[in-house]
């Protein structure tokens, strides 16, 4: 693999572009220029950006050279998964028939971050619907993993995650109702940061339909960067997004320890092997820093991923089933089949009863993490799957389940969490983990994940790795389709 280490402006980080840009060593225009031409170099082997603002971003860029510093991120390159609004652009959720569907004001994340100074640069790929832990779609086809085309990039966000892997952006801004972060991050050896619902404001310009009851419980915007000094730049900036859109925006005093947390480590049984070890080695690494480590797993982590199927596939049956089979593509289908499969919708009393044991959950984990303030685990159980992997059947959807149980945990329980590379694995692929913690307490995350950076640091970003007949048939593969 061949690393982008070689001092051009698109290897640096959001903090570092935005001092070279305030000392006056770099413009933005300089920033912005270097990321434009990355994406021209780069992104034809990728796919993971949908729309390019190449004018609007330099209109923006020489904008921002006239002025003094405004913020934290004054001319850094950002970009949006497609899932959320960017003023005058096709908010599309991967679908080719929202193409028409044009939001008339930013998202409140999007908005606090051009508030910092940042440049939106472009739009990412997603799965439609956002509805799948890989990316693919009929619209703009799939995101390939940078770091191997035959493996899945993951999803939802996988375009912002393989765009920052691989210095086509040095920040992307996504959203996570079932690890669609995490899982990407992991996969594509980037960190990320997924927020506590309700600490950053969530609206959309555009009419339709309210979000499920699931999506406003468990989904979180968050940013995804190459540093955790970045996702932590990132998070102050997006915690100041008050819009009065959202009337569940909460603002909050961040939590702070004036002793380091203890740490529990859940391995679980059917963890790959070099999962397990590069887990066991971030826990040395905390240990090391001085945090109390102790192998032990958090309470009922089977019923938490079976309540979370359950009422998603409940919700996606009553709402969105029937526009998904009129509009989605053929691989969204496939695994939504199979979910539904797994997890037969409840009727309604079945559904509420499984609403309300979910305060039961929530209790137990409040109790566990009061003990154990931070949970450190796998992101998935598994390296990154091959590409099709979740086209499969009822029973690969159902070891996907497993594998990110963990993951599905945060979602269901409204816990933010961090994700931060720990290696890679003998096969060349990333590996991630993930430090779980208590309700709007991201700092204390953020921190213990800067001493994972520290002992395994990852050397991103990277170009492409490159096999164009093993790329082609990961795109007819993870389609679903032959086209």
């Amino acid at each position: 693999m061949i690393t982008g280490q070689d001092g051009a402006l698109w290897t640096r980080d959001a903090v570092s572009l935005a001092t070279l840009i305030a000392e006056g060593a770099a413009t933005a225009t300089q920033v912005v220029e270097s990321h434009l031409e990355r994406i021209e170099q780069a992104d034809f082997e990728i796919g993971a950006l949908t729309t390019v603002f190449s004018e609007s971003a330099r209109a923006e860029a020489a904008a921002a050279d006239r002025r003094a510093p405004k913020g934290p991120l004054h001319g850094v390159p950002v970009t949006i998964k497609n899932n959320l609004d960017v003023a005058g652009s096709p908010t599309t959720w991967g679908v080719a028939a929202f193409g028409q569907a044009v939001a008339t004001a930013d998202a409140p994340a999007v908005s606090a971050l051009r508030r910092a100074g940042a440049i939106v640069i472009g739009r990412t790929n997603m799965p439609d619907f956002a509805t799948r832990w890989h990316t693919d779609n009929d619209e703009a086809g799939p995101t390939v993993n940078p770091w191997n085309p035959t493996r899945s990039p993951g999803g939802s966000s996988g375009g912002d995650a393989a765009a920052v892997a691989t210095g086509m952006t040095p920040l992307g801004l996504g959203t996570d109702f079932g690890g669609s972060l995490r899982v990407p991050a992991a996969f594509c050896g980037v960190a990320s940061l997924r927020t506590t619902p309700g600490r950053v404001a969530v609206a959309s310009s555009l009419s339709g339909a309210a979000p499920a009851p699931t999506n406003q419980l468990f989904a979180a915007p968050g940013p995804l960067a190459r540093t955790v000094r970045d996702l932590t730049t990132a998070f102050e900036v997006l915690s100041d997004s008050a819009d009065l859109r959202d009337p569940g925006w909460i603002p909050v005093r961040d939590a702070t320890d004036t002793v380091l947390p203890a740490v529990a480590v859940t391995l679980g049984d059917d963890i790959d092997p070099q999962v397990r070890a590069a887990l066991l080695g971030c826990a040395d690494a905390l240990e090391r820093a001085g945090y109390p480590v102790a192998e032990l797993d958090p309470p009922q982590l089977g019923e938490v991923a079976a309540d979370y199927g359950r009422l998603v596939s409940t919700e996606v049956v009553v709402q969105r089933r029937e526009a998904m089979r009129r509009v989605g593509s053929a691989g969204l289908n496939t695994f939504v089949d199979a979910a539904i499969d797994l997890f037969p919708p409840l009727d309604l009393a079945g559904y509420m009863t499984a609403l309300g044991e979910r305060l039961t959950r929530r209790a137990a984990w409040s109790r566990f993490l009061a003990e154990h303030p931070i949970v450190l685990g796998p992101v998935s159980d598994e390296l990154p799957w091959p590409v099709g992997y979740d086209l499969g059947g009822t029973a690969q959807v159902a070891t996907m389940y497993a594998a990110h149980r963990l993951t599905i945990a945060a979602n269901y329980l409204a816990l933010p969490a961090v994700t931060v590379p720990a290696g890679v694995s003998a096969e060349g692929l990333p590996i991630g983990v993930q430090l779980i913690t208590a309700p709007f307490a991201e700092r204390r995350a953020l921190t213990a994940a800067a001493y994972i950076e520290a002992a395994f640091p990852m050397s991103t970003p990277i170009s492409p790795a490159t096999d164009p007949a093993t790329r082609n048939q990961a795109r007819s593969i993870g389609s679903g389709t032959t086209r």
